[in-house]
């Protein structure tokens, strides 16, 4: 057999199940969380070298307008909820489920990610002054995903597309021209944007008290999980592979320079979800997917990529297990006798340690075909 049969074969076994790329993108996204962003921050304690200051300000959010690495964690969060939908959905379709039992799953879902983000958001201190309603990461997977399960039941393909990017205009011409009391229209301030007037409006105590935005910015969220669902339908096409590939690096570099070219008046802005931070970040999510499938689907690299799939398998673990189980003390328990001889080592090692007896624990749980899904 041949090396193009070999590929065929191999592209054959994987589609009608789940990708191993987007386990592995999922993996690699969850990674930087749960203890990649603090290993790779220490090197500037061990070395304080040009590049591992350009490595430690990437893992930095940027303060405002503009985009660091790090602000691609949460966008690439939700591309890939996206991305899996018409996978889970057909499936549950084609097993025979209506419309009604698809709903009841997608609200039993999004009730139990708002609950785990206000748990994450320290629900469980029952302290009214510490309450947030809308604050968290998996809040805005919750509502983007809402959005999106609904765009995606009761509209063909391509009037999604136009809801897409009705979403994104939408969003653009509230935040453009929609007047702000005490500030007017078009304020893209931290303290004089719509968004965060209909957040402090609303949510009153209960806002978060950052810049961030999360009501309105709902509407841009689901943009990003729709990205991600047309991504999904299109590697689920019977078309070949490298064709595949090909149309995601170019979708992705459209979107890139699509969220460039809107950013001269309506700048990339993750803390308001800004259309250019959805298309920008949408466009490194598309061409990070492209390239994960292309090396792990379709030619086959597996190995390289097997720590972020144990990660990406039971992202929900991961994601919330650091809020429970104090990983830090627990690897301290083996290195902490190391210390006097670390130097500069030290917080990197500590790091490691943590991170490593997380993944153990999620290793074992793969090994097991332990998986929890929501």
């Amino acid at each position: 057999m041949n090396n193009s049969k070999v590929i065929a074969a191999a592209q054959a076994a994987v589609l009608p199940g789940r990708l191993i790329s987007i386990d592995a993108l999922r993996g690699f996204n969850m990674f930087w969380i749960v203890g990649g962003d603090a290993i790779f921050r220490n090197l500037q304690n061990i070395s304080r070298h040009p590049v591992t200051e350009w490595i430690n300000l990437q893992l930095q959010h940027c303060p405002w307008q503009g985009f660091r690495l790090y602000d691609l964690i949460m966008p690439l969060f939700l591309f890939i909820v996206g991305a899996v939908m018409p996978f889970s959905l057909d499936r549950r379709i084609a097993a025979g489920s209506g419309k009604l039992a698809l709903y009841k799953h997608i609200l039993l879902r999004v009730i139990i990610l708002w609950l785990l983000g206000m748990i994450q958001d320290e629900l469980l201190a029952f302290d009214l002054n510490k309450l947030r309603l809308y604050s968290n990461t998996l809040q805005a997977i919750a509502s983007g995903y809402l959005i999106a399960a609904v765009v995606m039941l009761h509209f063909r393909p391509k009037v999604q597309h136009l809801i897409f990017g009705g979403l994104l205009l939408a969003y653009w011409a509230l935040l453009t021209f929609v007047p702000v009391p005490g500030a007017g229209p078009g304020q893209l301030t931290p303290e004089g944007n719509l968004a965060i007037y209909i957040d402090k409006s609303l949510m009153g105590r209960f806002q978060d008290r950052t810049a961030y935005t999360w009501i309105l910015s709902s509407m841009t969220f689901a943009a990003t999980v729709l990205m991600g669902v047309f991504a999904g339908r299109f590697l689920r096409q019977n078309r070949s592979g490298y064709s595949k590939v090909l149309w995601l690096l170019a979708a992705g570099l459209a979107c890139l320079l699509a969220g460039l070219a809107w950013s001269t008046f309506f700048p990339i802005i993750k803390y308001i979800w800004s259309s250019s931070f959805v298309l920008f970040s949408g466009g490194i999510c598309l061409i990070l997917l492209g390239l994960f499938y292309l090396v792990i689907d379709m030619w086959g690299y597996r190995k390289w990529a097997f720590g972020f799939v144990v990660i990406g398998s039971n992202a929900i673990v991961a994601y919330m297990l650091p809020t429970f189980v104090p990983f830090r003390s627990i690897s301290g328990f083996f290195v902490n006798g190391l210390d006097k001889w670390l130097g500069g080592w030290t917080e990197f090692t500590h790091a490691l340690a943590a991170f490593f007896v997380l993944w153990l624990l999620l290793l074992f749980l793969y090994r097991k075909n332990t998986f929890v899904k929501i």
